[in-house]
């Protein structure tokens, strides 16, 4: 038995939102997330170079990749890590790491 198509749109529409056709206000917007990933120097995959050199067409592509391999939208920032961003990394007596020695970060939004 079939139902015609107006009366499961009503139904549809009277179960989906009760307190949209209550006047009460909708539910909240999702929050804007932001995720920040911290990839080491040497992982393998020749990417390095692209986000370790600073803002270019290169580097926005891949971070772009990363975070859409992620699940995120975007890559909002990238680039090498400050010495500050990571565990372990500043030792009692503060010797600079080399730069290829850090991490590099990336940071993501949906």
């Amino acid at each position: 038995m079939r139902r015609p198509v107006a009366a499961l749109l009503a139904l549809a529409l009277a179960s989906a939102a009760p307190q949209a056709l209550a006047g009460e206000p909708a539910a909240p917007a999702r929050a804007h997330v932001e995720k920040t990933f911290l990839i080491p120097a040497e992982e393998g995959y020749g990417v390095g170079e692209c986000l370790s050199g600073g803002p270019s067409e290169c580097g926005q592509v891949v971070a772009n990749a990363w975070c859409e391999a992620q699940g995120y939208a975007s890559a909002v920032n990238y680039g090498v890590a400050a010495q500050d961003e990571y565990t372990g990394a500043i030792p009692a007596t503060p010797i600079p790491a080399p730069t290829a020695a850090r991490p590099l970060r990336i940071t993501c939004q949906d």
